[in-house]
């Protein structure tokens, strides 16, 4: 059986997206990249390559969840381009 029949679009920045996201809500609630790693378990540095500018590291859906947490927004929220 073939599945080809259906065209998908992927958003290639969704990385970065998600990574602006991430500091943007991280701003807003007033924590460093540092305590928001301590709150998280992880570790500062792991933080800091995650908000990269380029949003290239990537991370465990598990690590997201902590993020959302923490910041008290939904998951879905970090998936939104231009959050207002």
């Amino acid at each position: 059986m073939i599945y080809n029949d259906k065209k998908f679009k992927f958003d290639p920045e969704i990385k970065q997206v998600i990574a602006a996201n991430i500091r943007k809500f991280r701003l807003e609630k007033g924590y460093t990249q540092e305590q928001l790693a301590v709150y998280t378990e992880r570790s500062p540095e792991f933080v800091r390559r995650i908000e990269s500018e380029l949003g290239e590291r990537g991370f465990s859906i598990e690590t997201l969840y902590r993020i959302s947490v923490v910041l008290e927004k939904d998951v879905g929220e970090f998936f939104k381009k231009n959050n207002k």
